[in-house]
């Protein structure tokens, strides 16, 4: 038999390019100011999913609450094999912190009826961990977290391997769980050329939206149809067409604040100026050797 997966993954700023415009003054990531990637440990999660059908059979779906630039994150997984995306963007999702986004996956979850449900430890830009469990209470889903490798898999129960850190733990579980899924996981697989080919035409309804406004040729919903007869449509979702509770959804479901924000500056004890010259840099590493700092 096969399984439905569903796995949840973020767009998030690329954390190892932090400027001072990363926050805004209500203490929200500005993410306009950093670049956006895939995070990280989502992409283990989406490898698990990968490796469930290879093995098993059945299908991978993923879904994202995010900005309309969330899509390019979704062809991304598309390329690597998963099997159709779901963005759910709204203006309403705005400043929703782990509660609130909880929720709103949580109604998107419930409309894919999954076997499976896994996603990251956690994500770079909050490093809560607390969508994952969160979005498993709300679905009154078992979950296994810190998930390293899935022992057994036999229609009904899961068995999976818990990394940690110190240690490792088996653990049981029925079906449908939801799992969280860590970084040593596997090596998640790189994008295929032949379903990049394929998939780099697939759009959600918002962008061919903007394509309308500068070619009034184009129809809209003739272009959807046509995009979902090809399998190349990312069905885009809103608050309303799930369902939501709006009381449980954005600022007014987020009882997170944040009061103050704190820059740190770190300072270097001594600097070194190294001559911009081959022989410069060769004279550095040969003295960071020596020192054992590298190598």
């Amino acid at each position: 038999m096969g399984y439905h997966c569903v796995v949840l993954v973020k767009q998030v700023p690329d954390t190892k390019r932090i400027t001072g415009q990363a926050m805004n003054e209500d203490g929200t990531v500005n993410r306009a100011a950093l670049p956006a990637i895939f995070n990280p440990e989502d992409l283990n999660a989406l490898e698990m999913a990968l490796e469930i059908k290879d093995n098993h059979g059945g299908s991978v779906t993923v879904i994202t609450m995010g900005l309309p630039t969330a899509a390019d994150m979704l062809r991304e997984a598309l390329y690597r094999g998963a099997d159709r995306a779901v963005l759910i963007t709204d203006r309403r999702c705005a400043a929703s912190d782990t509660l609130a986004t909880s929720y709103i996956l949580s109604c998107g979850v419930r409309k894919l009826n999954p076997d499976i449900v896994l996603c990251g430890r956690q994500a770079i830009d909050g490093d809560t961990a607390q969508v994952g469990p969160q979005t498993a209470e709300k679905l009154g889903l078992p979950q296994v977290t810190y998930v390293e490798h899935i022992l057994k898999l036999d229609g009904t129960t899961l068995v999976a391997r818990r990394n940690l850190g110190n240690g490792w733990q088996e653990v049981k579980t029925a079906l449908p769980a939801l799992l969280t899924v860590v970084d040593s996981a596997n090596e998640p697989r790189a994008p295929r050329a032949l379903r990049l080919m394929k998939y780099k035409a697939a759009q959600c309804r918002i962008e061919i939206e903007a394509m309308a406004k500068d070619d009034p040729s184009v129809d809209v919903e003739a272009m959807c149809k046509m995009l979902d007869d090809k399998g190349l449509l990312i069905h885009q979702w809103d608050l309303d067409y799930l369902g939501a509770d709006l009381q449980w959804c954005g600022r007014d479901g987020s009882p997170t604040k944040v009061h103050r924000i704190q820059s740190v500056v770190l300072t270097a004890k001594e600097a070194k100026d190294i001559e911009p010259t081959q022989s410069g840099i060769d004279a550095m590493v040969h003295e960071l050797i020596v020192d054992h700092t590298i190598g």
